[in-house]
């Protein structure tokens, strides 16, 4: 009996992501210079535009009581065969104006591969009404990308979660 309790915690523990002090993740942001690829024949792909709303903050009670999210967005490839580029990654306020670019150059996601970029619930530029817009190219009659926002937020034995899914602007074959 004492061996299986053992046994059982050793499995437990290491299931478990470890935590920072601050209980973040330990799970490393993605370095999009390392992503980085030159794209020599763009032309011989389909490119197209997707956006993406997501939440920094939600109202609570009345418009002048706001509760503070983390949002995690999901540039998902759901090809199997086919490698798929995003172009620009850009952050939106809730008036449109334009926070951050996440990175200078084309990116690679391979196939069933997932990347993410997280805002921390602490960064409230986005407002109630945020945007992204990603631009993207993939090879002829392969799937386009696919983008998803989670937003989160946890206090006390409260929790609130909820999606977005992106919606296509428009393809250029």
């Amino acid at each position: 009996m004492r061996l299986t309790t053992v046994i059982f915690i050793i499995v437990l523990f290491s299931a478990c992501k470890w935590k920072d002090r601050d209980g973040a993740s330990t799970h490393a942001a993605v370095n999009w210079e390392n992503r980085a690829v030159q794209l020599q024949h763009l032309d011989s792909l389909s490119t197209g535009s997707t956006y993406l709303s997501v939440y920094s903050e939600i109202y609570q009670k009345s418009q002048e009581r706001t509760y503070d999210l983390t949002v995690t967005v999901s540039m998902k490839n759901i090809s199997e065969a086919d490698t798929v580029y995003i172009l620009s990654a850009k952050y939106y306020s809730t008036n449109g104006e334009l926070i951050r670019t996440y990175f200078e150059k084309p990116i690679y996601i391979s196939p069933l591969e997932t990347l993410e970029i997280v805002i921390g619930e602490n960064d409230k530029s986005g407002g109630t009404g945020a945007n992204f817009i990603f631009d993207w190219a993939a090879p002829q009659l392969a799937h386009e990308p696919f983008f998803e926002g989670v937003m989160i937020s946890t206090t006390g034995s409260q929790g609130l979660s909820f999606t977005t899914q992106g919606i296509l602007r428009g393809v250029k074959p």
